[in-house]
């Protein structure tokens, strides 16, 4: 009987005698030779004799005997690394252990300086960094790791360094220059005193370069070192840079970052290759493409010389003239040179199939994928890169995917032959018995150039030409979507086009964002692709351990297959029985007759799946289920409205109501219910501009396409919390409504600040609570009176809401007429259900004039359009007169409108600023010019509603600035809003009635600042100063030595306008023309610190010394104002008791 070691022995001395076979190779001949020794480019009868030498000897074993032979024989250097390719290739356990004998050969190298060690080590990495970074990490990647740290073994000491700069050095004749940019742009670490080793080492590298007239400068923005085949043309390079720079600037808006540097500090390439590549003469599209925007952005930032931009204008023109002769043979040559390469890969492709009839043999399957990998570099048009796709982020634009013609037929290429290899190995084999094809063939598509090519194909298939693929594509692409999200760790993630989610997808949630519910056919295109990703996992890892399983799941996916299968099958909604064990319907999908509808049900059945679903990842919950369901549109839906409403009744209140929260339900609260579906609803209504919708960006801003349906079930919901007896309005005060608890709890998530990037998320955010509110009852707003109590009702969150939030994006001093209307119609509601409704009306609008004034300066200032319906529904519903503080109102707009007339003004009711702004409301709705008249009328009214007056004009002047094109009922261009305050101030002034109190507004004392800065959004407040500068040719010069005051008001004003300035906030407002030379400068920000500025250098030396008593405070908190103006502060306030006495004396 025959020993298992005598085999063994024999292969082992056959492939000794293989390697060591004719060794007249050196050193120096397989650096320069050994990237034409890939497993690809290598005999297969060669390959094929080590494939069968390595079947009876384990991986260990191999290195093993690999390394013996190189340590003790001559040896032909093509068959050893041809050896090496063939062992990671063919052996995958074989990767790891060539790492680890690559470590052992450096460390020895550098112990004992073995230039033997050395060799073979550099030798090994590069050959096997010739497969690809599925195989292999890059050499780039390599060297860095090995080189570019302290804990090398080449740091030890100078002796190591001397050893490794040589050995490097001795290299540089014979490398290719790929390998050289790498080591120069990926130095080792050096200790700074050693410095100059590297230094005339890459002196040295350089000179070898400029030999072969390859040249740093003239690397490619976007080059990649990790890729070990040759260095590409300076030109070639400078096409793949402009298109992947279109492809930044077309997702970013900006330039990239790496043509300015270029632009800068490469300016050899960038003006030689880059430019030249971008602007290649052709027919100027219509409409501007990503090309020509990008060509117009470099211009106007003067990095295209205007020459070279005049002569491509004239090309492009002289193109135009040329197209009709010229379009038909481009045509030509296109298609001739694309169908070139893809001759061998289709070829080895044929290969892969026909070597797929074993799975058993799994190193034929191999060398058959690295041969399509090799070939895959030609069949794109330029080499493919070898550097691992992780670490990177992918950018592809899913609205509009695009791909040149070439990369296109590659894709379809290789998916259609993942296809047909799948149907054809599913014929004879399930997918846990086909072998590593299918994994392999997905790794070879993996690449850094390669895979954002079969991502964009992929995602023009799924989204946009789902419904139409044929069941045999399904399959296919199913399977490959598994394969792709099996990988997911080591790929990298995926941004798609702006706008776009903050952060990005990986794969797996890539792939499933792709599948959406918008239609009848993408919904059963979205059904059939989800039970064949989910049959195919469960098959393929049907032995592996339950989370190997649920890792290989995109839980997004798995989702919305519960999502559509309940949706679409009222039998699934049915409790399962416990006998339905069917088995996972891969087999009965690959059949022609597949019956799809019929195998998501057996899927829905089967008990793995079913156990699968109590994981907690892939739990639907109530919140899944609602952003699901918005994507629906009603009038392309494949249920009926009344199906529809069925279904959405069925899965609120039968499924998720009674469902326990740890499993994704409510617990049977509806208050919780209805506050999950408003969040939903809020951010469903700020996402929907995003490339999921922005092809109808009228679903949602109507609000009734998308969304129609669940905003009812939201209204249906609400209106029974407020009619059933745990209404939340009868809860005690502090719980509030669930609605302004999920306001309050989204507003605190959000970024403070004013930049324009916050204001504007809140605006947004705000947008949307008020869309929710208009569409729910009025009562939630004013609440309802509590039972057996006179109290009025409780609006204490709605006011807060008001004055925190909706008053900083009002205009001027009102909310808008919808809610404005809702706040009165839920007033007049909550009064119906009063025992005493004119005492439940007196006590709201006395509550709001101290805690809330802003909603009755917006009923004076909608008064017109709210009286009406005001007095019809209190006449119909509650009879009698209009309540005492409703009738205040009106008296408020009846003296507002009597002022206007010829006859004497009505008396003005209090408080004093609500008559104030019903008559600024009239002035701005009659288009005064000027109210002097209305002033003088006015009569001895009283000194404090003019002030309020001021104010109000104040905010219309602030407001013209901030909102030059404002609404119509509040539009007053800035110069007729500065000519009104004008005259109010001079009426003032006349009346000697003090003003600057309203530039030192607080809100403690309880004085006016109470209720004005309720009045006002933040922004106007902060922009006083702006608006009292505004009026500085407007001053009485006496004013200045009247009041004491002044002074410290007018350098408050002044330091808080250039604080102003320097943050930017001043950049809101319009710069309008000056309508006069005193004027000018006026809406001109630094104008306008310039001459208040003048003007206080003027002013200070003429104020009394009681003026100065309140400054110091103002420098000490400004201690970097401004240094002229400080001095002067300073040197008047300590000037001596004389100094007054040299003031001219005010005799009148």
């Amino acid at each position: 009987m025959i020993s298992t070691d005598c085999p063994k022995r024999f292969f082992s001395h056959t492939l000794t005698q293989v390697l060591t076979h004719k060794p007249v190779l050196r050193v120096s001949d397989a650096v320069q030779m050994q990237k034409e020794w890939s497993f690809a480019k290598t005999h297969p009868l060669l390959t094929g004799l080590y494939r069968r030498l390595f079947t009876m000897l384990s991986p260990e074993e191999l290195v093993g005997h690999l390394q013996e032979v190189l340590e003790t024989h001559e040896v032909n250097w093509q068959h050893v690394l041809s050896c090496v390719s063939t062992l990671v290739i063919c052996l995958p356990e074989a990767q790891q252990l060539v790492k680890d004998w690559v470590a052992r050969l450096l460390a020895r190298a550098f112990e004992n300086c073995d230039l033997d060690s050395m060799v073979t080590a550099f030798l090994v990495v590069r050959q096997a960094a010739l497969e690809g970074p599925s195989v292999f990490p890059s050499y780039a990647d390599w060297f860095q790791a090995s080189f570019g740290s302290s804990r090398g073994s080449h740091c030890c000491s100078k002796k190591t360094l001397v050893f490794l700069f040589k050995f490097l050095s001795d290299l540089v004749p014979f490398e290719a220059p790929r390998y050289m940019q790498a080591h120069i742009l990926h130095p080792p670490l050096v200790p700074s005193k050693y410095r100059s080793l590297l230094t005339d080492y890459v002196t040295l590298a350089k000179t070898r370069l400029a030999d072969l007239k390859v040249s740093l400068e003239n690397m490619g923005l976007y080059e990649d070192l990790s890729s070990a085949r040759d260095v590409t043309e300076p030109h070639s390079q400078a096409h793949q840079d402009v298109e992947k720079a279109i492809a930044v600037f077309e997702h970013t808006g900006r330039i990239p970052s790496a043509v300015m540097e270029a632009s800068i500090f490469r300016r050899p390439y960038y003006t030689a290759h880059f430019l030249p590549a971008l602007l290649t003469p052709r027919v100027l599209p219509k409409t501007p493409d990503p090309r020509a925007a990008l060509i117009e952005s470099l211009r106007r930032a003067d990095k295209i010389p205007p020459s070279l931009y005049s002569a491509y204008c004239q090309a492009c023109s002289a193109a135009e003239e040329k197209k009709p002769e010229s379009a038909a043979p481009g045509m030509k040559v296109e298609a001739v040179r694309a169908e070139g390469p893809l001759g061998p890969l289709a070829a080895a492709l044929r290969e892969l199939r026909a070597a797929m009839t074993d799975p058993t043999q799994y190193d034929v399957v191999a060398a058959r994928v690295a041969v399509v990998s090799e070939r895959l570099g030609a069949a794109l048009g330029r080499a493919e890169e070898d550097g691992s796709s992780g670490g990177s982020q992918i950018q592809l634009s899913v609205l509009t995917p695009g791909l040149e013609q070439q990369e296109r037929e590659v894709a379809d290429l290789l998916l259609t032959c993942f296809c047909q290899n799948l149907i054809v190995a599913s014929s004879f084999a399930s997918p846990d018995r086909q072998g590593p094809w299918a994994s392999r063939l997905v790794t070879a598509m993996c690449g850094r150039r390669l895979l954002p090519v079969v991502l964009t194909r992929l995602c023009q298939l799924l989204r946009h030409q789902g419904p139409s693929l044929s069941a045999s594509h399904v399959l296919g692409l199913a399977a490959l979507v598994v394969h792709l999200a099996e990988s997911r760790s080591v790929l990298p993630e995926v941004r798609v086009g702006l706008p776009a989610p903050a952060e990005g997808l990986s794969v797996a949630e890539f792939f499933s964002s792709l599948l959406t519910f918008r239609t009848s056919e993408t919904s059963l295109f979205c059904l059939k692709f989800c039970t064949a990703v989910i049959s195919y996992s469960l098959c393929k890892y049907s032995s592996l351990s339950r989370d190997t399983l649920c890792s290989c799941l995109s839980p997004a996916l798995v989702k919305k297959f519960q999502f559509i299968i309940l949706r679409l099958f009222p039998e699934a909604r049915d409790p399962l029985c416990p006998e339905d064990t069917a088995d996972p319907p891969w087999r009965p999908l690959c059949r022609p007759s597949a019956d799809w509808q019929q195998a998501a049900l057996c899927l829905w059945k089967q008990r793995t799946f079913q156990e699968l679903l109590k994981e907690k990842e892939f739990h639907l919950t109530y919140r899944d289920w609602l952003r699901l369901e918005l994507e629906i549109q009603p009038e392309v839906d494949c249920l009926s409205d009344t199906e529809r409403w069925d279904f959405q009744q069925w899965a609120i209140h039968e499924y998720f109501l009674p469902k326990p929260s740890a499993a994704g339900g409510c617990d049977g609260d509806l208050q919780v219910a209805c506050a999950v579906l408003v969040d939903v609803l809020i951010d469903f209504r700020q996402s929907s501009k995003s490339y999921n919708y922005s092809e109808n960006s009228d679903l949602v801003l109507s609000g009734c396409s998308g969304n129609r349906d669940i905003f009812s079930r939201l209204q249906e919901m609400a209106a029974g919390l407020e009619q059933g007896p745990g209404a939340p309005h009868s809860c005690s005060p502090p719980q509030g409504h669930f609605l302004f608890g999920v306001f309050r709890r989204r507003l605190q998530a959000l970024a403070s600040g004013w930049d324009a990037a916050a204001r504007l998320q809140r605006q947004r955010e705000l947008l949307a609570y008020k869309w929710i509110l208009l569409g729910l009852p009025p009562s939630i707003v004013v609440g309802r009176p509590q039972a057996g109590r006179p109290a009025a009702p409780d609006c204490t969150e709605f006011f807060h809401l008001v004055n925190s939030e909706l008053r900083n994006f009002s205009h001027g001093s009102a909310l808008t007429h919808d809610l404005t209307v809702h706040f009165f119609r839920g007033l007049l509601s909550a009064c119906s259900q009063s025992g005493d409704p004119s005492l439940t009306a007196d006590l709201v609008l006395t509550a709001c004039q101290t805690e809330c004034p802003l909603v009755l300066t917006s009923a004076l200032l909608w008064w017109p359009r709210l009286e009406p319906e005001l007095r019809s529904r209190w006449r119909r519903c509650l009879q009698g007169p209009l309540p005492q503080e409703l009738q205040r109102l009106w008296e408020a707009q009846r003296f507002g409108r009597s002022c206007l007339l010829p006859d004497a003004a009505s008396p003005a009711p209090g408080p004093a600023w609500l008559s104030a702004a019903a008559l600024y409301f009239e002035i701005q709705r009659a288009g005064k010019d000027s109210v002097k008249s209305q002033l003088e009328r006015l009569g001895c009214q009283g000194e404090e509603l003019v002030v309020f007056l001021f104010f109000f004009s104040l905010m219309g002047l602030l407001s013209s600035h901030l909102t030059p094109h404002g609404r119509p009922r509040q539009a007053v261009d800035t110069p007729k809003a500065l000519d009104i305050c004008a005259e109010i101030l001079g009426c003032l002034e006349k009346r000697r009635v003090s003003w600057l109190v309203l530039f030192q507004l607080t809100e403690t004392g309880g004085g006016l600042g109470h209720v004005l800065l309720r009045l006002a959004p933040d922004q106007y407040v902060r922009l006083l100063p702006f608006a009292f500068y505004s009026l500085l040719s407007y001053f009485d010069e006496d004013a200045v030595t009247r009041e004491d005051a002044f002074l410290h008001v007018a350098v408050d004003m002044y330091l808080k306008l250039i604080r102003l300035f320097v943050a930017g906030e001043t950049s809101a407002l319009s710069t309008v023309a000056s309508r006069s030379r005193e004027r000018r400068g006026q809406g001109d920000p630094v104008g306008l610190i310039t001459e208040a500025r003048r003007f206080l250098l003027r002013s200070i030396p003429r104020c009394p010394k009681e003026s100065f008593s309140n400054v110091a405070e103002l420098l000490a908190t400004s201690a970097d104002c401004d240094p002229d103006v400080r001095a002067a502060l300073l040197s008047r306030r300590q000037a001596g008791p004389d100094a007054d006495l040299y003031r001219e004396p005010r005799l009148f």
